[in-house]
């Protein structure tokens, strides 16, 4: 945990950006993954960890801001918890490093919201994610689930957001070791696959570092021979002497920050001719991006920015034609970069992605519809203290061609013919985190290779 004042000041900054009313925290339970006492790992959600810092399941809490109270509802460990599980800190005692003071049996928390709603006091919480938690707000304010999201506080969703994407200082030094740990897991990878070895044997060598380092992963591992596949966490595959490996992973750090890196190399030691061509294209894309970074820039116009080198690169090849500026405007770029160049990161690898991309990543600016464009997760403009990723990347995806080729789609600026050669190619992604200073940016964490020359020589 971060000191009590850290998580004092977070509480009174929200208390004021809402104002007034009852602002409810639905802690996680425990997950069960076939039957009740065989639980998953257990992980807090991410705005609970950020208000009171407390680990554990089966909490509540409450900020009472017309009453000036805030209430952790939870139960103390039962002599059948401690045979189990062990001595450990009392509730009472671990609230109070989060500066709470007031701590509650379970059991009250309804009776605690009933009362406020009979008083005509608005109860805020935020759009549930978890099936337990839709339970919950059903028992305790009899809100269907149905009705729960599109009733959740809009004003609590902004004043959260407007705070979590900011990072502190103490944060940046949490995602900096999450982002140090990923980077390890990157170069493991990096410096053993060889052609004969399985993709799971990759991902397994990539887990250990997660769980020896931090507290495990930040998402499910992806280690594939077929890139083009954009979450592909299936690691069945053999490795092969002619093909690309894509790597994106990450890891969670004790606190819970998570780190999120790509990597894409050969499966030999070099790669092929036309393997390095396309590599060195994506490479400049990443360039181009981040050169683009700074406070005051819309991330929209990064992505797009990064969407017109790769036009150039790939009409220098045969592979586009036309105008660049009209073959972006138009969407023809997204026949191969199909997804959006980075998201918010910090407690979640996509940051506060269930309180709603339209406030997180939009500002509720409208998003546009467009095929790939619509995929990004970012587009608002960037403010110092604005943790990131910055992916582009560069695929070839067999159904997504034979489609757009067969309707002739924008066929003004794509050459079928000369993609077609290309339908096996894979895909290509390499990925950093950066902060965004006063100044600029700044990347967080060691430097994993990026070049062509630079992923050769970490091969060996």
């Amino acid at each position: 945990m971060f000191s009590p004042d850290t998580y004092i000041r977070r509480r009174a900054a929200l208390r004021e950006a809402v104002g007034k009313g009852v602002l409810l925290f639905t802690g996680n339970d425990e997950s069960p993954m076939n039957y009740a006492d065989n639980a998953g790992p257990f992980r807090q959600d991410s705005t609970f960890l950020y208000y009171f810092g407390l680990d554990y399941a089966g909490l509540a809490a409450v900020i009472d801001i017309d009453a000036g109270r805030e209430v952790i509802f939870g139960d103390e460990l039962t002599l059948d918890d401690i045979v189990w599980m062990g001595a450990q800190p009392s509730l009472r005692h671990r609230s109070e490093q989060a500066g709470v003071y007031s701590v509650v049996p379970s059991e009250t928390l309804k009776g605690y919201l009933r009362e406020a709603a009979k008083a005509g006091r608005t109860i805020h919480f935020l759009p549930p994610y978890r099936a337990e938690h839709r339970l919950k707000l059903l028992d305790w304010l009899g809100i269907a689930p149905a009705k729960q999201a599109e009733t959740a506080s809009v004003e609590m969703i902004k004043a959260v957001v407007g705070q979590r994407n900011r990072k502190s200082d103490e944060e940046i030094e949490q995602i900096e070791e999450a982002v140090a740990i990923s980077a390890a897991m990157h170069r493991r990878a990096i410096a053993m696959a060889r052609p004969g070895m399985k993709e799971s044997e990759i991902a397994a060598a990539m887990y250990e570092i997660a769980l020896r380092e931090g507290s495990g992963l930040s998402f499910p591992i992806i280690a594939t021979v077929n890139g083009q596949i954009l979450h592909n966490h299936d690691h069945s595959h053999t490795l092969e002497s002619g093909r690309l490996m894509l790597i994106d992973a990450g890891a969670e750090n004790a606190m819970h920050y998570a780190g999120d890196l790509s990597s894409t190399f050969p499966v030999d030691k070099t790669f092929t001719g036309r393997q390095r061509t396309i590599y060195n294209i994506r490479y400049e894309m990443h360039r181009a991006a981040v050169a683009a970074l700074r406070p005051g820039v819309a991330f929209r116009e990064v992505h797009l920015t990064a969407a017109r080198t790769m036009v150039e690169g790939l009409k220098a090849i045969g592979l586009m034609r036309g105008d660049t500026d009209e073959a972006v405007a138009a969407g023809a770029y997204a026949l191969f970069f199909v997804h959006g160049l980075g998201h918010m990161m910090g407690l979640d690898v996509h940051d506060m992605e269930n309180l709603g991309e339209q406030w997180v990543g939009y500002d509720d600016t409208p998003r546009s519809t467009q095929f790939g464009l619509r995929s990004l997760r970012l587009a608002r403009t960037l403010e110092a203290g604005y943790v990131h990723t910055i992916e582009p990347g560069i695929y070839f995806i067999p159904e997504l061609i034979d489609r757009w080729r067969a309707e002739k789609h924008l066929d003004a600026f794509i050459n079928y013919g000369a993609v077609d050669e290309y339908r096996n190619f894979g895909g290509i992604r390499n990925e950093e985190d950066y902060l965004i200073t006063a100044a600029g940016a700044r990347r967080l964490g060691p430097a994993l290779p990026l070049s062509a020359d630079e992923m050769e020589a970490a091969r060996g």
